[in-house]
């Protein structure tokens, strides 16, 4: 069940949890084992902690949800404080996602990261906007993208995963961009942008209007996207998107991803990461193969 996700990092099997769906792993304390899981990717980290966006800033949509929680967490400095050692003493490997406003800001993050004992790759979030460029996403435009990875790349020698976000006109050349500039991997898809409305009331179900659409909705745009990427990039490619059972993450897999972020499904059962893996197992042993790595790009066209 191995996997190699660069750079040297080998998780034990290609199921991980998503940034934003999963807290720091301590909100999870008691319903899983953390060590069983690939990775555990922590909420996005700033440089100082955020509050967020006001409430309402999650509403259940068909097949999915919308979430507007503006990037809430509690800091770099203090997850390295107080949740990093609890992390490490449960014996899970931790990928920290990292969100900033500012190239620089990147940098000052992914260095303090570095410094620190028990951090096994670092997720680069190019979705949230540079406020340098007028708001400008990171994740829109090549250059931009490039420029992020560049200055995550020189301030770190841990594995460098960039996430991609689907809303874009051309996703593969982002991911092209990100490669070229030193990434040893890309995780996509971020979530799709969309709304929601209160028709009595005739008001947003958000407070921020538009939110981040995730869960199984989207999971066939997912898909096709993993499946172009990953015919165009030599580096691994995680995927993510709407993954709630085994048979999804499979699907993921045998579109070339290399391993699978379990995201809202965790808020239904937050055992289901756990499930996928054993899901896994019992189709390699149905199907007489010894490596889920002989899985992976088998798709038949």
């Amino acid at each position: 069940m191995a996997v190699n996700i660069g750079r040297g990092l080998v998780l034990k099997n290609p199921v991980m949890t998503a940034s934003g769906t999963f807290g720091y792993g301590t909100e999870y304390e008691g319903l899983l084992e953390l060590r069983l899981l690939g990775a555990v990717i922590v909420k996005g980290l700033s440089l100082q902690p955020r509050t967020g966006n006001p409430p309402p800033r999650i509403t259940e949509t068909p097949s999915g949800m919308l979430n507007a929680i503006g990037l809430q967490n509690i800091g770099v400095r203090t997850f390295l404080r107080d949740k990093l050692p609890w992390l490490r003493d449960m014996g899970a490997t931790v990928i920290a996602n990292v969100y900033a406003e500012t190239i620089a800001e990147f940098g000052e993050i992914c260095w303090l990261l570095t410094e620190a004992r028990g951090i096994a790759a670092l997720e680069i979030n190019i979705s949230c906007p540079n406020v340098k460029k007028g708001g400008i996403a990171f994740g829109a435009d090549p250059d931009m993208a490039g420029e992020v990875t560049r200055a995550a790349r020189r301030a770190t020698d841990l594995p460098l995963i960039v996430k991609l976000s689907p809303n874009v006109t051309d996703i593969s050349q982002i991911a092209l961009a990100v490669e070229q500039a030193g990434a040893d991997a890309v995780s996509l898809i971020n979530t799709l942008k969309g709304m929601a409305i209160d028709v009595e009331r005739r008001i947003p179900k958000l407070k921020n209007i538009i939110g981040g659409l995730s869960g199984l909705a989207i999971r066939p745009v997912a898909l096709r996207m993993v499946w172009e990427v990953a015919g165009r990039l030599s580096i691994p490619v995680i995927g993510v998107g709407g993954i709630a059972e085994a048979d999804d993450a499979l699907e993921f897999l045998i579109a070339g991803a290399r391993a699978v972020e379990v995201g809202t499904a965790n808020f239904i059962d937050p055992q289901a990461s756990i499930k996928i893996i054993a899901g896994i197992e019992e189709y390699l042993r149905r199907h007489n193969m010894d490596n889920v790595n002989s899985l992976i790009g088998s798709l038949n066209i």
